[in-house]
């Protein structure tokens, strides 16, 4: 869990995160014990964490290299993620000067939204917070600027990483401060919302279709041919050769797209084309492309595979 800090006043905005990332491996429910009592704060640092850890049978990565705000433009973005093996759900806070929204995506779709104006917003665990909102509230003061708030949430980020080690203390900060009426920060918010949403939705699908086609590869390669017969020379033109495929054997390109299929033509190639003669069989012996004939080498600039 992260800890995101914002500010949202008449003046500017200022967002502030950790940078910390912890991945649970292991049984599900020790994990979920573990994060449960991390979060209520009964783990204080990473020595006890790491040594809860073990106690459960839980392997850690930990990173605190991650970043979880950006600015787009004059606004400041802060988004916390959890993974599920179906779907990410994403919870995203939006600021500008004089307004901010906060909205949960599921995938890439904006299951609720909330708006406001004025306001200090608290992304954490109950833990941190508790300690995060006990110390803001200590160091506050009237008409403080935006670098005494950036300060403040700089000091925030080193005490509470004290006594919760689910952050860091090292942190990212961004602060904006354009001159905007209510109305136009919300028009601006809404605006680049929506742009950030469909950049969101794009980058899924490529996601997703990045990943049919490398398990359809995965699929593809287990059928390629490592032994057996190819097909026959039934052309020569100094070394290059055309083949006819047998039976049961396609050819595709490297990127998986299908060349020819059975009792289609392809082209290999001989160092020693006096080697070969019309109606030589190709073969492969020992993962070697050779003719069956005389064992003399063969290239091609396809893959070979068989089918059923």
């Amino acid at each position: 869990m992260s800890l995101i800090m914002s500010y949202i006043g008449s003046k500017g905005c200022v967002i502030s995160a950790d940078k910390r990332r912890i991945a649970y491996f292991g049984d599900k429910s020790n994990r979920e014990q573990l994060e449960e009592e991390l979060y209520a704060g009964a783990i204080i640092n990473d020595k006890e964490l790491q040594a809860r850890a073990l106690d459960l049978g839980i392997t850690l990565k930990i990173s605190d290299d991650v970043c979880k705000v950006r600015s787009v433009g004059e606004v400041v973005v802060g988004e916390v993620s959890v993974k599920s093996p179906f779907e990410t759900k994403r919870r995203r806070i939006y600021g500008t000067t004089n307004g901010y929204q906060i909205v949960e995506l599921s995938g890439s779709d904006i299951a609720k939204m909330e708006k406001g104006e004025i306001s200090i917003v608290v992304f954490g665990n109950k833990k941190t917070k508790e300690v995060a909102n006990e110390i803001i509230k200590k160091r506050w003061e009237n008409k403080t600027s935006l670098k005494g708030i950036a300060d403040i949430f700089k000091e925030v980020m080193v005490e509470v990483a004290k006594v919760s080690p689910s952050i860091s203390s090292e942190n990212d900060i961004f602060i904006k401060h354009p001159k905007l009426d209510k109305r136009e920060a919300q028009k601006l918010l809404r605006e680049t919302i929506l742009r950030d949403v469909k950049l969101l939705k794009k980058w899924r699908e490529k996601l997703q279709n990045d990943l049919l086609e490398k398990a359809e590869s995965i699929k593809m390669a287990a059928n390629i041919l490592t032994e057996g017969e190819i097909g026959r020379v039934v052309s020569i033109d100094e070394d290059m050769l055309e083949i006819i495929l047998g039976k049961n054997v396609r050819a595709f390109d490297t990127r998986w797209k299908p060349v020819a299929g059975s009792g289609e033509k392809i082209l290999m190639y001989s160092d020693k084309p006096n080697d070969v003669l019309v109606g030589d069989v190709a073969v492969i012996e020992n993962e070697n492309l050779c003719l069956k004939r005389n064992n003399s080498a063969l290239r091609c600039d396809v893959i070979l595979c068989k089918t059923e």
